[in-house]
């Protein structure tokens, strides 16, 4: 049997309290980026401590709040010794002063949610599908502020149930793709109108069914990026609303290297360029998927103990902060986060800082802070 190998073993940088870092910037890039502890959610209802969730509700609103919601952990004992995966219904209503996020609003919705689709437009926030139920796992909800006080209004279901998939909206259409349809996972793409409630399919995703996936709308083109099924892809498409066909893009190579995103988040940084953080490793992603898949009895006991008991950083995790320019169709780094890479994490920009919302450090482990980044313009 193949052993388990840990790859991109790297000093870990933690962070304590609330002082400033910088990251390990790229001295070639245009941007760097300081971090810095902004704090961490209150516990949710009925639990007395918030331990991080992944696969959260996330945007802004007004361009001025945060709003995190929903997601899931293992609270009652690690997902290695069997124990059961908890989604919530808890969303918070946040702002930030000097790098430190403040809760100005705990509420909840109806039911709990985790791993669903959330799309910021400068009226509210969708959030589409991922709920602990399949009754409720293909609405669609919409967040917004009214007299102060966060809104929240179901708009609308989808005629699937969809996580772990992609959306964007353009011109009163959402639009999603991937992630697993009805349960499987897909490539499958749909608009939604939200005026009509009226559903179309529209040309599949090319190359295979996916989920985890980086997408975002540049230049007016549907972009999307890596994500995976058994195996972790870096492979990139865009799709063309006025032909309705996809083209292939770059791959996420950087110096020559494959990059996996599957897993990680991203921003809009603007019209042509979007920023990624996060991302499982490729090769780690694959021979888990194998391994646990197919061994048997004590080998497989043995490989999960190897597996599952590893520091956060020796799963190799993509730490480095990605930049996609549509214009120019290139990748590049702008150097690495000085914390554990977050997986399924909530990403939210408001002006030039960013907010890295709990998520994944670890197969089963999450964590509970939120870290504010500064980006500046070299």
């Amino acid at each position: 049997m193949k052993k388990f190998l840990f790859t991109a073993i790297v000093t870990s940088l933690i962070l304590a309290g609330c002082s400033s870092t910088n990251v390990v910037n790229n001295p070639k890039s245009d941007k760097k980026i300081t971090w810095e502890v902004g704090g961490h959610l209150p516990a949710q209802k009925g639990y007395e401590k918030n331990i991080g969730t992944a696969g959260v509700l996330y945007g802004s609103l007004e361009g001025k709040y945060i709003v995190v919601g929903g997601g899931a952990n293992f609270p009652i004992k690690p997902t290695a010794e069997g124990g059961p995966k908890v989604m919530y219904s808890d969303v918070y209503l946040l702002t930030e002063n000097k790098g430190e996020v403040t809760v100005v609003e705990h509420t909840n919705l109806p039911h709990e949610i985790g791993y669903g689709a959330s799309v910021t437009t400068p009226q509210g926030v969708y959030y589409i599908g991922g709920a602990a139920n399949a009754e409720q796992d293909n609405d669609i909800w919409f967040l917004s502020m009214d007299m102060g006080k966060l809104k929240m209004e179901k708009i609308g279901d989808l005629p699937f149930t969809f996580q772990n998939g992609g959306a964007i909206e353009k011109d009163g259409k959402l639009y999603v793709y991937t992630g697993k349809q009805a349960g499987q996972a897909s490539n499958k793409f749909y608009s939604y109108d939200l005026t009509t409630k009226e559903v179309k399919e529209l040309p599949p995703v090319p190359g295979e069914t996916r989920t985890q996936s980086v997408s975002q709308l540049l230049n007016g083109e549907l972009y999307i990026f890596g994500g995976g099924n058994s195996k972790a892809f870096v492979d990139g498409y865009k799709y063309n609303f006025d032909t309705n066909t996809w083209t292939e893009v770059a791959p996420v190579i950087i110096d020559g290297k494959e990059v996996s995103v599957l897993g990680a988040n991203s921003v809009k940084l603007n019209d042509s360029e979007m920023m990624v953080i996060g991302g499982f490793n490729k090769q780690l992603w694959n021979d888990a998927n194998y391994y646990l898949g197919n061994l048997k009895g004590e080998e497989l006991a043995n490989y999960k103990a190897k597996y599952f008991g590893a520091d956060p950083y020796e799963f190799g995790w993509n730490r480095d902060v990605l930049i996609y320019n549509a214009s120019t169709n290139s990748w590049k780094s702008i150097g690495e986060i000085p914390f554990d890479a977050p997986c399924e994490e909530g990403l939210v920009l408001i002006g030039n800082k960013v907010f890295s919302i709990n998520g994944e450090i670890k197969p089963g482990i999450r964590t509970d802070r939120v870290f504010t980044g500064t980006i500046i313009n070299k």
